[in-house]
């Protein structure tokens, strides 16, 4: 069991090792060093912040405005990680502000897309999922262990993210059931990403 979970993480890997080679073309040389992982990150917490008081305080729901607000913060996603790694500024801080901002940037969108559409048990189990991850990362500090965000995380986080954006796109109708599914994929991933976190607690006990 240990050894297939090894070589599909490998995979995985593998293929998020490709984003970095093209996006190291252009960070390495032009990216500005004023501007750090961090600050990027922090654009996605602010974006979910944003959200969550627009669509559940103003009750705004303009497709256009929302559909942009967190594509524009998916994208910061996929970019906050290989600038660290490009100039060489991975903290144990940023992993867990990154994983953070993904949860409050991913939060009101999916109670806003599921609850309304009557999906609250996936709802339910998606946010059960991420409430046993964040023990666990909790766990890990009062252990004073540096674990890095897993590739099963970031699958699961861009798996997340293009329902809810195809959700958002044909909002107030419901889109294709195809992503709907891919919703529920994503929870094997939750499960494979706390399953390596608790092989690399072993591995640090």
């Amino acid at each position: 069991m240990k050894k297939k979970l090894a070589k599909f993480q490998k995979f995985l890997e593998n293929v998020d090792s490709y984003r970095d080679r093209v996006l190291f073309v252009f960070i390495k040389p032009y990216w500005p060093r004023a501007i750090t992982p961090n600050h990027i990150t922090y654009i996605r917490v602010v974006i979910g912040v944003l959200l969550f008081v627009l669509l559940f305080y103003f009750k705004i729901e303009n497709k256009t405005l929302i559909l942009s607000l967190f594509t524009f913060g998916v994208l910061t996603d996929l970019i906050d990680g290989p600038v660290a790694r490009g100039t060489k500024r991975v903290t144990e801080f940023g992993a867990t502000l990154d994983s953070t901002a993904d949860r409050i940037i991913l939060a009101p969108i999916a109670i806003y897309s599921l609850f309304l559409h009557g999906h609250q048990w996936l709802l339910l189990i998606l946010v059960s999922m991420e409430l046993i991850n964040g023990i666990f990362a909790i766990y890990y500090r009062t252990k004073e262990i540096y674990l890095e965000s897993n590739i099963f995380g970031k699958t699961k986080m861009v798996l997340l993210s293009v329902p809810f954006i195809a959700m958002l796109f044909y909002w107030p109708n419901f889109p294709h059931p195809f992503f709907l599914w891919m919703l529920w994929v994503t929870i094997p991933f939750s499960i494979l990403s706390i399953l390596s976190k608790v092989l690399d607690l072993k591995q640090h006990a």
